[in-house]
């Protein structure tokens, strides 16, 4: 009996085993459907998120789309009240309100405004667009050039530094004397003699923001464009103020006034009304230096020159024979130089027509003869031939044009 009873009780347990397998093999499966199952619902809430944001930004460009359009006006006057003058594009003037959403500190006259179309009360305020011709005019890195580097100039530049230096520097010194710094400086002499790298040294010298135009660039096509880009010059200049606005060649845009001019003729007049308007309007400049170079300074118109506009005419000469010995120096102090080079002889044999850039060219033409002939230095013969070369050009021409079909 024993026997029957302990092979039962085995079978049992056998029973219990294989059923407990059972259940927790059943356990696992269930355990993987439901991490799938919530696997699934997690992607689901997902999308649904997904699908809701996709709504949200496809309603918003729908509401943008059938919004009412908006009027763009010029603000004149702030009023009190929460009222305000404002100009419309069309040309009348109207008084109207503000939103409550404004900000007192940006309503501020010259501004452009959106005006509801409705009722014209002001909601926003419409960004200023920057013209990318005016921002390529700023030069980012400051010029590399010092007064040391350019020679036979001393007075020139002792003028220059108290006219365009030291109202940037040293403002403090005209407030206690009691006077104003002057507003303009031109440079005006032969091509070549150092005007631009005068301008750039003072740039160098200065923190300021160093601006660059030349006057051609203001001679647009259209009627206005002109006019509209010194106005824009000028607003990046007192915009980024400490600055130097440098205007090359202003004889393009600044010659005399003719009764009888062209139709082009008359657009350069009306950019040259508002140069003349920005130079000496009702609007101060504050910390904005303006130096103009020209080669023809009796082309320019009389209103243009006046004290007032520019208030320091420096003239800038070519180089007399210590200039140009000066000049030779400073472009060959780099250079290897052989024992017979002598530089005041060579500036005599420069003549009094070669400037300062003329100079330079002679002394990079030396070292390129030296190099081509592999030598171990400049040697004077070679600044001779150079000098004839430079000076001579058309005549060096000819000499290699005969020389390769020789």
């Amino acid at each position: 009996m024993d026997t029957d009873a302990d092979i039962d009780s085995t079978e049992f347990s056998n029973y219990v085993l294989d059923r407990m397998r059972q259940l927790e093999v059943k356990n696992d499966l269930l355990t993987q459907q439901y991490h799938k199952v919530e696997t699934e619902k997690q992607d689901a809430e997902d999308q649904r998120l997904k699908y809701e944001r996709e709504i949200r930004k496809l309603q918003s460009e729908l509401n943008t789309l059938k919004a009412t359009p908006q009027l763009v006006g010029t603000l004149v006057k702030v009023l009190e009240g929460g009222k305000s003058i404002v100009r419309s594009s069309t040309g009348p003037e109207f008084i109207v309100g503000t939103s409550q959403f404004m900000k007192d500190s940006d309503l501020v006259p010259g501004v452009q405004v959106a005006l509801n179309k409705e009722n014209l009360s002001i909601i926003s305020i419409v960004p200023a667009a920057s013209d990318p011709m005016v921002q390529a005019m700023e030069v980012i890195e400051s010029p590399d050039v010092s007064y040391d580097r350019i020679g036979g100039l001393d007075e020139q530049i002792e003028v220059l530094k108290g006219a365009a230096e030291f109202p940037l520097t040293k403002p403090e010194v005209f407030k206690r004397i009691g006077i104003d710094p002057p507003k303009g400086v031109l440079l005006y002499g032969p091509p070549g003699t150092g005007k631009t790298l005068l301008a750039k040294a003072v740039a160098a010298r200065t923190d300021a923001t160093f601006i660059r135009v030349v006057g051609s660039e203001f001679a647009q096509k259209y009627v206005g464009e002109g006019a509209r880009l010194v106005r824009d010059v000028f607003k990046m200049a007192r915009k980024k103020a400490p600055s130097i606005l440098f205007i090359d060649e202003i004889d393009s845009i600044g010659a005399m006034r003719l009764d009888d001019a062209s139709s082009g003729g008359r657009e350069v007049q009306r950019t040259l009304t508002q140069l003349l308007s920005e130079m000496d309007g009702f609007d101060r400049r504050g910390k904005v230096c303006i130096i103009a170079a020209t080669n023809r300074p009796d082309m320019l118109d009389p209103a243009l020159i006046r004290p007032g506009r520019f208030d320091r005419l420096i003239e800038i000469p070519m180089p007399n024979n210590e200039a140009r010995v000066e000049i030779l120096r400073i472009h060959t102090e780099g250079m290897k130089l052989a024992d017979d080079v002598d530089l005041a002889r060579l500036a005599k044999l420069a003549t009094d027509h070669a400037n300062g850039a003329a100079l330079r060219a002679i002394a990079m033409e030396a070292g390129m003869c030296a190099v081509r002939e592999e030598k171990d230095a400049a040697y004077h013969k070679d600044f001779e031939d150079a000098i004839k070369h430079v000076m001579d050009p058309g005549g060096a021409r000819n000499r290699r044009t005969e020389s390769m079909f020789a």
